[in-house]
């Protein structure tokens, strides 16, 4: 692949897109509103300094990475050899983006969603060549996290599903590949982890800082309200409600009022300051 455009800017676009520019794909991001463009460019720059003073990556290195960055308003320039969304997980705003991307690319360009939950062969549907979409899913935030997911629709070539594979694996990844299902792997199996401890705190049983204080004393690296906080509690309620409505209303997967009401206030963790915890 000579080039890569990243779709959306927020935090799993930027780190997506960092790790991108640190394996030497020039990258492109895209975003419709330029102050959303110009924090991404800020959080990878801060992101990047971090990693120099933590002894991970040079100055030179930064440098080099930095000049394959380059930002975009315009979504009719979105040609590339590789073109993955980050965008919100809505199946309508995927499936008319990579309709679009269809109208203006090459015939051999590779389409790929970082959805979480929604199953790639729908967000395929109503394209001409489905073939082309694969589901390529990383973690947040995305440029420090391992594990990618690699998802084969009914459609997706193999050769595709391997392209993004290889690809994913060039940034650093631990690649996994995970067949076509509501919240494929990691997300079907964590939900549980939020959405008993939201009951927990529903119900009244502890507070939400002892329940993350419980799971970390057994080894956890993050309890499961914190883990939200750095995910973004906005994104997390909405793969949750979306795996509740792909496995059709089972009460297993119900979203949490006590998180809907984070989402209605804007505390969407620590990219807002605040969460289930405050933040600086």
């Amino acid at each position: 692949m000579k080039n890569v455009i990243v779709i959306g800017s927020g935090v799993m676009g930027s780190g997506i897109a960092m790790s991108s520019i640190l394996a030497g794909y020039p990258t492109m991001i895209y975003d419709v509103k330029p102050e959303a463009l110009n924090k991404a460019i800020a959080y990878i720059h801060k992101q990047l300094e971090i990693s120099v003073e933590k002894g991970k990556v040079t100055e030179i290195q930064k440098k080099s990475a930095l000049e394959l960055l380059s930002t975009t308003e315009d979504r009719n320039k979105l040609t590339a050899d590789f073109i993955i969304e980050a965008i919100l997980e809505n199946l309508n705003i995927k499936r008319e983006l990579f309709q679009h991307l269809e109208t203006i690319n090459a015939k051999d360009s590779i389409f790929a969603t970082n959805t979480s939950s929604i199953p790639i062969t729908q967000i395929a549907n109503g394209l001409n060549n489905p073939e082309r979409l694969v589901g390529v899913h990383f973690f947040n935030p995305a440029h420090i996290m391992k594990l990618v997911e690699i998802i084969q629709s009914a459609s997706t070539e193999p050769a595709v599903a391997e392209l993004a594979f290889n690809w994913a694996k060039s940034l650093g990844k631990t690649c996994v590949y995970t067949k076509d299902a509501p919240g494929f792997i990691v997300n079907r199996v964590a939900r549980h982890f939020y959405v008993e401890a939201l009951k927990i705190a529903e119900e009244g049983v502890a507070e939400f800082q002892d329940i993350d204080s419980l799971i970390e004393a057994t080894g956890f690296k993050m309890g499961p309200f914190k883990l939200m906080d750095l995910i973004g509690v906005d994104t997390n309620y909405s793969v949750t409600s979306s795996m509740f409505e792909q496995f059709n209303y089972d009460s297993k997967f119900r979203p949490s009022r006590i998180q809907k009401q984070k989402v209605d206030a804007g505390h969407h963790g620590k990219k807002t300051g605040r969460g289930f915890y405050k933040y600086d």
